[in-house]
């Protein structure tokens, strides 16, 4: 028999069962006003069947429990500790202590199941961004479908104010998108034709035609929702701990409440009520809910406090791994940097403008798709006339050469300008260098370079502030553009040129030199999987929709700020403070009272302090999770 009560329901039956304990009572009392009445015995009698209703109203989910455990061979638990406790009350005279031990028992567990619906905000905030429905454009009519009965390469509308069901392409219109569902950023994206948008995310202003490119359940908005609803399943080393403890500590105090009640009357020649009062004091002291409680208590807050902040974290083991973090090894391009290339200055020579040289560059590269080509382009910011040009050729490991309005320009690197005997001086800025020549007339030189991203520094400032002892850097550019990234950032060691498989093969170096401590890797998620995979803990960079991120990261960042890692360590170390504090309250506590009910010094109502009243201030020290800044 399983009996589950709605919210509702056990605020209903927690007002009546404290009615009718107040009603019993009163009825148990009224002899002590008329001592002489021939109606005592009625009195008494109907004192005690309120007892006993009111005991089942309150405690029929508890009793339910104990015995399902009991023939499942789960003896030694909180419902059999109650329940044992309770009826043993009953069968000593101690009616109204019985039920006021379980509606106490039960006011704490219905502020604890409050509160514990609370730390799950944060974390089910972000099932709000699980789609209702699809506008499916088929046929010239929009439909409403199930955002799972969608294919690849079904068009969607999206209205204004509507979420996005599915990850795709814009194909028309142009609107603002709200992200902060997933990235906690709370600044718009814009998002126009060719732009790619997420599921989850919320459409503003502009109304939307959407291509879709992935199935609902290969979406973002799906995958996140699954990491979200796992992220309890991976214990940490602590609660492991604490499930251990209980499962010795619980059957230890069952056993010494036994001899409590027995030995003494036995060997002393005691009075077997008042031992046999004692020991079921000392059981309901001794239920361990503070302890097997909060302590999970306070890693889903932790949990869900990084959620709120943009940091998805997979399980308490991962959270707990962030107090002991040693090694932090970072990809570079799209982690620390932000992976677009911009040009970050021009050079003239041979009575050039600046102008001019980004102009002449900027007609050369117009063909290409190139990456560098294409930053060329965003800094000219102008249409090119490609009637005016003629004679595009490209040349292979050197760059290219094109006719306008008669003039040959070259654009490439040093070997293209010594290939046709050009006389130009070499740059000494660090970047993708692209030489310019008119007419075999050497111009000037355009750097290109990949933006370091704005708190990259005080991310690996913060890193080390909080005892990361070595920041390094993996990278597959050359070793002066990675040198010169290192310094600006202040990293211990940096390794480059490497090949996808050599930075494997560089982690596991690391990582063996490594004496002790979590050894975190941080990648963008979309070519470092086999590294992600590597490292205690697996941090995916700005990996909204990369697969790779998501099922290889042990944590997902939902920006792309490196500052997200000093936040992830402040709460891991706020979670693990507060769950120490839980751990040392409840058992100084537990020990007090459990020496005070042996030897008669408590009675029921200290017990039920002892016992609920501790789980549920170790489950509000556990909130503070959500509230510390």
């Amino acid at each position: 028999m399983k009996i589950n009560f709605s919210e509702r329901q056990n605020f209903i039956r927690l007002i009546i069962g404290a009615v009718l304990l107040a009603t019993g009572i009163f009825f148990d009392n009224f002899r002590f006003f008329i001592p002489h009445s021939s109606l005592l015995i009625p009195y008494y009698t109907i004192a005690i069947t309120i007892f006993i209703i009111a005991y089942f109203i309150l405690g029929i989910d508890i009793i339910c429990r104990a015995l399902r455990n009991l023939i499942r061979g789960q003896l030694f638990d909180e419902n059999f500790l109650m329940s044992a406790a309770t009826i043993g009350a009953f069968l000593i005279g101690e009616a109204p202590e019985a039920v006021a031990v379980m509606l106490f028992f039960q006011v704490g567990e219905y502020f604890q199941e409050r509160a514990v619906e609370k730390s799950k905000k944060s974390i089910t905030d972000l099932m709000d961004i699980r789609p209702d429905y699809a506008n499916l454009k088929r046929d010239g009519e929009i439909i409403k479908a199930a955002p799972n009965t969608v294919c690849i390469g079904d068009f969607i509308i999206v209205k204004p104010g509507e979420k996005i069901p599915l990850d795709g392409i814009v194909t028309e219109g142009k609107s603002m998108i709200d992200t902060s569902a997933l990235t906690g950023e709370s600044v718009p994206r814009k998002a126009q034709i060719d732009s790619t948008v997420l599921s989850g995310c919320v459409n503003m202003s502009g109304m939307l035609t959407i291509k879709v490119t992935k199935t609902f359940g290969e979406s973002t908005v799906s995958k996140i929702i699954d990491l979200v609803e796992n992220s309890s399943g991976k214990k940490a080393k602590t609660e492991k701990l604490i499930t251990k403890f209980a499962r010795i500590y619980t059957p230890v105090v069952v056993c010494t409440a036994v001899l409590l009640a027995v030995l003494p009357p036995l060997l002393m020649s005691a009075d077997w009520s008042i031992w046999i009062r004692r020991a079921l004091v000392f059981l309901v002291i001794s239920c361990p809910c503070a302890l097997v409680l909060s302590i999970p208590m306070g890693f889903f807050a932790g949990i869900g406090r990084a959620a709120k902040n943009g940091i998805l974290i997979k399980g308490g083991n991962f959270l707990e791994a962030f107090n002991n973090v040693k090694t932090v090894v970072f990809d570079k391009t799209g982690t620390l940097t932000a992976g677009v290339f911009k040009v970050t200055s021009i050079e003239s020579a041979g009575g050039f403008c600046e102008t001019e040289i980004l102009e002449f560059a900027a007609n050369a590269e117009s063909f290409s798709n190139h990456p560098i080509a294409l930053s060329i382009m965003q800094e000219y910011g102008k249409d090119i006339k490609k009637e005016n040009l003629n004679e595009y050729t490209e040349i292979a490991g050197c760059g290219v050469s094109v006719k306008r309005n008669g003039k040959i320009i070259l654009a490439g690197n040093k070997n293209l300008m010594e290939r046709n005997n050009i006389e130009f001086s070499e740059s000494a800025k660090t970047g993708t260098k692209v030489y310019i020549a008119a007419d075999n007339k050497f111009a000037g030189c355009i750097v290109i370079s990949d933006e370091i991203k704005k708190d990259s520094r005080a991310a690996i400032e913060a890193l080390k502030s909080k005892g990361v002892e070595k920041t390094i850097m993996l990278t597959g550019d050359s070793s002066s553009i990675a040198k010169s990234t290192a310094l600006e950032l202040g990293l211990d060691e940096f390794f480059a040129e490497l090949l996808p498989n050599e930075k494997t093969e560089k982690m596991e170096e690391i990582k063996k030199r490594q004496k002790d401590g979590v050894f975190a890797f941080v990648g963008d998620g979309i070519n470092d999987a086999p590294s992600l995979a590597l490292a205690d803990i697996g941090i995916a960079m700005g990996a909204l929709g990369s697969d790779a991120a998501i099922e290889a990261a042990d944590v997902v960042l939902m920006t792309d700020e490196p500052s997200k890692l000093p936040q992830a360590i402040d709460i891991a170390r706020i979670t693990k403070r507060i769950v120490y504090q839980n751990i040392i309250f409840s058992l100084g506590i537990k020990a007090v009272f459990l020496t005070l009910g042996a030897f008669g010094a408590a009675n029921m109502w200290e017990a039920v302090f002892a016992d609920v009243g501790v789980s549920l201030l170790a489950v509000l020290n556990s909130m503070r999770i959500l509230r510390v800044k």
